[in-house]
């Protein structure tokens, strides 16, 4: 027993507790926002019940358990177990072509399995984390030769990879994270400015063809509305922002509270547009105090990156803080009409079990970062 104690005593010195207090607060409040929604006058408009409030609680707890035992585990170990783990998570995305389904008839995209006991998982959100450890450790395979033409093909030949299946999956919101992930990765390795300054003309030339060919009339709908008024459209593909614009002002600057009774309703917004939901039970403040909180967690994954042991460490961490951070920012940018809807969730705070825990695996993996970035810690 004082073997243990001495244990964790040494383990919560040399953790980052800072990274585990923003996340906890932002779950907590993820968990009273979800309360009381499914005890509001919206909970039956938007078919949720207390079922929602309750996986949010067990995946936060099940995500905090698995954070901190994968935080006592090297990630040099863990890295080099690409070969089992990407695999089988790319198998699972696989299996979605097959016998896939769609979590509610809004959404187009059979992203999801079916598991007991009426639960189900999205194995594009692990391929997320499997990909910046596999990823991650490709680019300390060739740290300080990155540059040369043949490893940074075989490097854009496996950050394509997720992003094509994803696409091809149809979900193309999870598809752009992964995209913002490898370029991420990239730049922090240090990719020569001669690559950057020669893909501009490549991209700008991707453009139209993309606008054109990939993005479907839906996407091209939701994208014209929020920059062109003249494609506005109350009903159409703005009413979901319109509506989650009217649901933060009403919150003006102190919030209309949590656990009332009646809320301005917005289509999603126990998941997609939760942060229309908080602008208006918390108002200004609230929503800016959760901005800070989740903004605490990307400041984190850099420093945690910055002091990280080894190449390795540091990429798994900016790895992770480009996945929190885009997920953030394309989530609020949408929910306040800077951004067309997409479909992406915001981390810790909408609803989804699988969202929650694998972000926490994540955050496992950089406070693995933090932990070891001091050889032998535990044995010193």
């Amino acid at each position: 027993m004082k073997k243990i104690r001495e244990f964790i005593k040494k383990y919560f010195a040399a953790v980052d507790k800072w990274l585990l207090f923003f996340c906890l607060s932002i779950s907590t409040i993820g968990i009273l926002c979800q309360y009381s929604l499914v005890n509001s006058n919206q909970a039956s408009t938007l078919n949720i019940s207390e079922r929602v409030a309750l996986v949010q609680i067990i995946a936060s707890l099940l995500g905090i358990t698995a954070a901190i035992i994968i935080s006592n585990f090297d990630y040099h170990f863990m890295a080099k177990l690409w070969k089992l783990y990407m695999p089988v998570s790319v198998f699972l995305v696989i299996l979605t072509f097959f016998i896939g389904m769609q979590v509610d008839e809004t959404v187009d995209d059979k992203a999801w399995l079916r598991l007991p006991f009426g639960l189900t998982f999205q194995p594009s959100e692990l391929l997320k984390i499997c990909f910046i450890l596999s990823f991650a450790y490709h680019l300390s395979k060739v740290y300080g030769q990155l540059n040369r033409p043949m490893n940074l093909m075989l490097l854009c030949i496996h950050g394509a990879f997720p992003v094509l299946l994803i696409h091809f999956q149809g979900d193309d919101g999870t598809a752009l994270i992964f995209g913002f992930i490898f370029l991420t990765m990239l730049f922090a390795a240090g990719i020569s400015w001669k690559y950057i300054i020669a893909a501009l003309p490549v991209i700008a030339a991707a453009i139209p063809i993309a606008w054109q060919y990939i993005l479907t009339d839906d996407q091209r709908t939701r994208f014209l509305a929020v920059y062109f008024e003249e494609y506005a459209d109350p009903l159409g593909a703005d009413y979901q922002q319109r509506l989650s614009r009217i649901s933060i002002g009403l919150g003006q600057l102190q919030g209309e509270g949590l656990f009332r009774e009646d809320y301005w309703y917005v289509p999603k917004m126990h998941n997609d547009f939760v942060f229309s939901f908080i602008g208006q039970a918390l108002g200004f403040v609230g929503a800016m105090i959760v901005v800070a909180f989740l903004c605490g967690i990307c400041f984190r994954c850099i420093i945690d990156a910055k002091n990280a042991l080894d190449p390795l460490g540091a990429y798994i961490c900016y790895g992770v803080f480009a996945m929190f951070f885009f997920q953030c920012l394309i989530n609020i940018g949408m929910c306040i009409s800077v951004l067309p809807v997409i479909g992406i969730t915001l981390p810790f705070l909408s609803a989804g079990g699988t969202s929650i825990a694998i972000t926490y695996l994540g955050i496992g993996l950089v406070l693995s970062v933090h932990v070891h970035r001091r050889r032998n810690i535990f044995y010193e």
